[in-house]
C-alpha cells in the first residue's frame, strides 16, 4: 500500500522570500478567494501551533434540504456579510460573526415556480457600486442580479433582474436547451463573464462564453467555443454536422489576470461525450484552456489538453494564476488541473508550456464511424497526482473475501495503461474515473512557495458502449429514455450507485402526473427536461411507468428523426464492492502537494477514511471527495470534501493531519477564510447528499 505521507522536502521554500505579491490575499470576495483562483489566505492567526484549539463559532440552518439535495457553494465575504446559496438555491446573506440570516432571496419568486429545478450552485460573484453592490448568480437558465445590501432583485438588469442564458444559442428562438450554470461568472470592470452547464447528449446547446454588462444586462461579447464558418478552429470539425453539435462549454469557472485583462477559460468536451463520429477532427475549442481578452472576448491563445474527447475529460476547475521561478527567472504562469490527474502549466501571456508536453500515440477505437485522435498531449512535468496504470497487484486485497469480489469485477473488463483507452462494446476500466482525479473543487496555490495543493479521487469506473437501437429513427419512449436518461440511470433502468436511483419500479412510488412534474422541473440532482416537448415527456413517462404495453414501440406523431449517436455509453458505473469500497487497493482519495517551480511532488497524504476499516486496524484508506482545499499563511491546508463528513487541517509543509472535526453533514464544498474584528474564521457549507445524508448548514470555526 502507498505510504500515508510521502515527504520530499521543500526546495520551493528557498524562493519564498523572493516572491512578489501584487495581489492582496486577506479578503475572500471571489469564487476561489481572489480572481486568480489561488484559494489562499494571508491570514495567520490560526496556525500549526494553535489549530487544535479550533471550535465551532456559529452554525446556520437554511431549512430547505430535501432528499439528496446538496450545498456545493463556496461563499464569498464582503464587509460584514457572507453570501452563499442554500439547497433550493435561495441566495442568503449571513452576518460574519454570528451566522444570523440578514436577508434571503428566492430566485423562483422572480422566475416563477415552473422552472423549479436549478441544479447545484458552487458560488456567487460580486460587483461593488454606490448602492451597496450587486450579487450575481444563476438559477435555472437565468443569470440573476441582486442588491447586496437589501437582497432584492435589481430590476433594471436585463428583464426584471434576470437575463435568460438560452437567448442567442440557436437561430430558432423557440428552441430550448438544458442550460444551467453551477459555477459563478467572473467580473471584469463593468462586465460579468459567464459559462454554462449543458446536456452531454446530442441535444446540447453550443457552449458559448459570454460577457454581460453588470448594469444593464446587455450582452457585450460572445466567444464561440464551437467556431462558426470562417472562424479559427472551424476546420477541426466535420462541416456537415458542426451546426448540430453542442458542448465545449465552461462549467467549471474562470480565472482573471486583471492587470493584463486576460480571462482564462477551461472548457469541457463536445457532444456526444462518448462517441465522436459526427465531429471528425480535434474539435477546437473543446477541452481547451483559452486565454481571452476580457474586454473584447477575442482569443489571445489556447492550448487543447484533450483532442477529440470521447472520455468526458472536461477541464474540471478554474486554473490557478501564480508567478513561478524556473532557471533563475520569474514567469507569470497559469496552472490547469485535469480529471486525468495531470497539471498543465503555461506562460500566462504566450501560452507556451513551462514544462515540455509530448504528443503521445494512443490506441485507436474500433467502433464503427469513430475518428479518434492519433495522439494526446502528456506533460513531462509536473508529476501526475493520480495513478495512471492498473495491474493485477492493484486489485483490492484488504481481505481475501474482498479480493475475490474485486477480481470478479475486474474479470469483466479490460484494464492496464489508463491513457485514453479506446471506447468499445466490451467494458474497460477508466482510472482516474469520470469524477477525477482532479474535480470541480479545484486546487489551492501558496504564492510564497508556489506549491499547489490538490485533492483527487482514485475511483475506477466501467466504460461500456452499446449499439443504440433508436439511431436514425423517429423518437419513441424507449429511444428518448436511451438518449436522455440512460447515461445516469443505466440502459436497464437499474440505476448506478446511490447517486442515480433505480427506475425499475418507479410506478410503485409515483403517479404519472408526478413523473411528468419531475421531468419538467427536475428534482434534487436531476435536471429539468423542460427542453423536451410535452409529447416527448409523456412518451418517457409512459415508458417508465409501463402504462401502455406497446408505448416503447410507438413513434411520436409528427416526430422527426433527430441526430442521435449510433452508440451509447451504458451508464456511469463505479467499480464498487457490495460494501461500497472501490475495487482497487487504497489510497482511494489523496491530497497532494506539488512544487510548481520544479514540477515535483512534495508530499502526498490520504484524504478520508472508512471508520469501520480503521477500527479493524487498517491504515486510513482515503475516500471519494468532492470540494476543494484552501491554504493559509498560517501553515495550514483546510479541506472537507470527504464522505466521512470530516473537515481537516493538514500541515502544508509535511502533509500531517493537525486537526479534524466531525461535521453535522458532509462538507462537499470548498471552505472560505476571512477575518472580522481581528478574528480569523473558516466557514464550510455542509450539504451532504453524495452517498451521505443531505444537510442545510453552514458551519464556521474560530479560535476560542
Amino acid at each position: 500500500m502507498k505510504k500515508l505521507i510521502i515527504p520530499v522536502f521543500l526546495a520551493a521554500s528557498l524562493f519564498s522570500c523572493e516572491q512578489k505579491q501584487s495581489q492582496s490575499y486577506e479578503k475572500w470576495t471571489n469564487y476561489g478567494g481572489t480572481k486568480d483562483a489561488s484559494r489562499y489566505s494571508s491570514l495567520a492567526e490560526i496556525n500549526k501551533e494553535n489549530v487544535k484549539q479550533l471550535e465551532v463559532a456559529w452554525e446556520y440552518h437554511s431549512g430547505d434540504a430535501t432528499e439528496k439535495s446538496q450545498i456545493q457553494c463556496q461563499p464569498i465575504v464582503v464587509d460584514s456579510l457572507i453570501y452563499g446559496t442554500t439547497p433550493k438555491l435561495n441566495l442568503v446573506a449571513l452576518h460574519v460573526a454570528t451566522g444570523r440570516e440578514v436577508w434571503r432571496f428566492d430566485p423562483f419568486e422572480v422566475l416563477g415556480g415552473e422552472n423549479s429545478w436549478a441544479g447545484t450552485n458552487r458560488g456567487v460573484a460580486y460587483f461593488p457600486d454606490e448602492n451597496g453592490g450587486r450579487i450575481f448568480f444563476c438559477a435555472g437558465s437565468f443569470l440573476l442580479c441582486v442588491n447586496a445590501r437589501t437582497g432584492r432583485a435589481i430590476e433594471d438588469f436585463g428583464q426584471g433582474g434576470k437575463v435568460d442564458l438560452q437567448l442567442g444559442l440557436s437561430d430558432d428562438p423557440e428552441r430550448k436547451f438544458l442550460v444551467v450554470s453551477n459555477t459563478p461568472g467572473i467580473v471584469y470592470k463593468d462586465k460579468i463573464i459567464v459559462g454554462m452547464r449543458l446536456s452531454e447528449g446530442l441535444d446540447a446547446a453550443p457552449g458559448y462564453v459570454r460577457a454581460y454588462n453588470v448594469h444593464s444586462g446587455k450582452q457585450e461579447w460572445v466567444f464561440h467555443t464551437i467556431p462558426k464558418k470562417g472562424e479559427k478552429g472551424y476546420e477541426t470539425w466535420d462541416s456537415e454536422y458542426i451546426d448540430k453539435i453542442g458542448g465545449a462549454n465552461n462549467w467549471s469557472g474562470m480565472s482573471l489576470d486583471e492587470k493584463r485583462g486576460l480571462v482564462f477559460v477551461p472548457t469541457g468536451s463536445a457532444t456526444y461525450d462518448f462517441w465522436g463520429g459526427y465531429r471528425k477532427g480535434d474539435n477546437l475549442f473543446a477541452n481547451s484552456l483559452i486565454a481571452l481578452n476580457a474586454e473584447t472576448g477575442e482569443r489571445v491563445w489556447h492550448y487543447q489538453i484533450v483532442h477529440h474527447d470521447v472520455w468526458d475529460r472536461d477541464l474540471p476547475a478554474n486554473p490557478n494564476l501564480l508567478t513561478i521561478k524556473k532557471e533563475g527567472k520569474e514567469i507569470d504562469a497559469v496552472a490547469q488541473i485535469t480529471k486525468h490527474g495531470f497539471i498543465y502549466v503555461f506562460d500566462r501571456e504566450t501560452g507556451k508550456p513551462i514544462f515540455p508536453i509530448e504528443e503521445k500515440a494512443i490506441p485507436q477505437s474500433k467502433m464503427e464511424g469513430e475518428f479518434g485522435s492519433a495522439t494526446q498531449p502528456i506533460p513531462s512535468l509536473p508529476e501526475p497526482f493520480a495513478r495512471q496504470t492498473i495491474s493485477d497487484k492493484d486489485i483490492l486485497n484488504l481481505t481475501p473475501e474482498l479480493h475475490e469480489e474485486a477480481k470478479a469485477l475486474f474479470g469483466q473488463a479490460d484494464y492496464g495503461n489508463m491513457w485514453f483507452s479506446p471506447n468499445q462494446e466490451k467494458p474497460f476500466v477508466l482510472l482516474p474515473g469520470f469524477d477525477g482525479g482532479g474535480e470541480w473543487g479545484g486546487a489551492a496555490v501558496d504564492p510564497e512557495s508556489n506549491i499547489l495543493y490538490v485533492n483527487s479521487n482514485e475511483m475506477p469506473w466501467y466504460v461500456e458502449m452499446e449499439k443504440n437501437e433508436a439511431s436514425g429513427k423517429k423518437m419513441t419512449g424507449s429511444g428518448l429514455y436511451a438518449n436522455n436518461c440512460a447515461n445516469c440511470h443505466g440502459a436497464d433502468r437499474k440505476g448506478n450507485n446511490s447517486a442515480f436511483p433505480s427506475l425499475v419500479n418507479i410506478k410503485e412510488k409515483y403517479r404519472k402526473s408526478e413523473v411528468l412534474g419531475i421531468l419538467k422541473s427536475g428534482r434534487g440532482g436531476m435536471p429539468s427536461f423542460a427542453h423536451l416537448s410535452e409529447a416527448e415527456r409523456n412518451a418517457v413517462a409512459d415508458f417508465l411507468l409501463g402504462l401502455e404495453n406497446d408505448s416503447d414501440k410507438k413513434e411520436l406523431e409528427g416526430g422527426e428523426a433527430k441526430l442521435v449517436s449510433p452508440y451509447l455509453m451504458k451508464g456511469y458505473r463505479k467499480m464498487l464492492t457490495k460494501a461500497g469500497y472501490p475495487a482497487i487497493n487504497p489510497p482511494w482519495g489523496n491530497l497532494t502537494a506539488v512544487d510548481l517551480n520544479s514540477g515535483k511532488i512534495v508530499w502526498q497524504s490520504v484524504l478520508g477514511e472508512f471508520p469501520e476499516l480503521t477500527a479493524q486496524g487498517f491504515p486510513a484508506t482515503g475516500r471519494e471527495n468532492y470540494g476543494g482545499p484552501v491554504v493559509t499563511k498560517g501553515g495550514l491546508v483546510f479541506i472537507a470534501a470527504t464522505e466521512d463528513e470530516m473537515i481537516r487541517a493538514f500541515d502544508k509543509d509535511t502533509g500531517e493531519i493537525l486537526w479534524q472535526h466531525k461535521l453535522p453533514f458532509g462538507g462537499h464544498a470548498t471552505p472560505a477564510v476571512y477575518k472580522w474584528e481581528g478574528k480569523q474564521y473558516i466557514v464550510i457549507a455542509c450539504g451532504g447528499g453524495k452517498s451521505d445524508r443531505s444537510g442545510d448548514m453552514y458551519v464556521a470555526f474560530a479560535l476560542p
